[in-house]
Order: structure tokens, then C-alpha cells, then sequence
């Protein structure tokens, strides 16, 4: 029991703010970018991915997605997506057919590459919403590519 209250306490601890009453999370951009920068410091070599949870609003948790390198192709069946670009620059493929699809988890199908899909760059400040059973795909530009994502559930298309 020590010892894992021990890890408790040393692990970083994810901006969950909300007052008593109020459901409303809330995170100031001082405390996104301190998070940002934290993860960044946190990232291990070759590390591509890292998530952590940013703030709560009853049951739904919008989290920074910190990326280095590239991910599969995925599909969320019954999640949509919506996400706002914090930091860095990429590129978006959304759309198309999911090619060797592989079911992960039931939140989650990945593939190899998405064929037929429309592509985007990705700047800070670009916004977007992926519908639950549309292929996305994101690639990075430069050293990273950090979003606030938000997962929606929804019946799949």
C-alpha cells in the first residue's frame, strides 16, 4: 500500500480542475503550456506518444496528445473525435477506407495506411472533428505535434 502511494505522489499530476459544485473543468493557458513543456521534459528517446489528461467536465476528459513520430491509422467504431491543435505542426488524413484493419481494443481499430482520404496541415489553433468510424491518421512536422483531444461517444456510421 506504501509503495503505491508512493508512486501516486511521484507521478506528475494531471490538471483536473473543478470546484465544488461547479462541473466546469478549466485549465489557463499558463497551466496547458506548463503541462506541454512537461511532457515534453517527460518524452524518453524514441518515445512517439504520450497522453495525459488535462481536464474533466463531469464525464467527458479532454487530454494532450503529445506526438513525436507518427501513429497507425485508426478508427474509433463508437467515438468521435474533436481535437484542437496546442503546439508544433503536422498533417491530417482523414476519410478514405482503413487498409488491414486490425481491432486493438473495442475503442480502437488500427491499420496500415488509409487509402482515399483527404489530407490537411495542421497549424496551433486549427480545430476539427472526427465522426465516430472515419479513418484519421496524423503526421508530424518538425519535433511535435501536440493536440487537445476530446473523445465524443457516438453511435458508429
Amino acid at each position: 500500500m506504501k509503495t503505491l502511494l508512493l508512486a501516486a505522489l511521484l507521478l506528475p499530476a494531471p490538471l483536473l480542475a473543478q470546484s465544488a459544485g461547479d462541473p466546469t473543468g478549466f485549465a489557463s493557458s499558463a497551466e496547458v503550456q506548463a503541462q506541454v513543456e512537461a511532457m515534453r521534459k517527460e518524452m524518453k528517446p524514441g518515445q512517439g506518444f504520450l497522453w495525459r489528461p488535462l481536464v474533466r467536465g463531469g464525464d467527458a476528459v479532454a487530454a494532450l496528445e503529445y506526438w513525436t513520430r507518427p501513429g497507425k491509422p485508426a478508427v474509433h467504431p463508437d467515438q468521435a473525435e474533436y481535437v484542437v491543435v496546442i503546439a508544433g505542426e503536422g498533417t491530417m488524413i482523414s476519410g478514405g477506407r482503413l487498409a488491414d484493419p486490425v481491432t486493438t481494443n473495442p475503442t480502437l481499430v488500427e491499420g496500415s495506411r488509409i487509402e482515399g482520404g483527404t489530407t490537411r496541415t495542421l497549424r496551433p489553433g486549427d480545430v476539427f472533428l472526427v465522426p465516430a468510424g472515419t479513418p484519421h491518421w496524423f503526421g508530424i512536422k518538425g519535433e511535435r505535434l501536440v493536440m487537445l483531444g476530446t473523445k465524443i461517444a457516438q453511435p458508429a456510421r
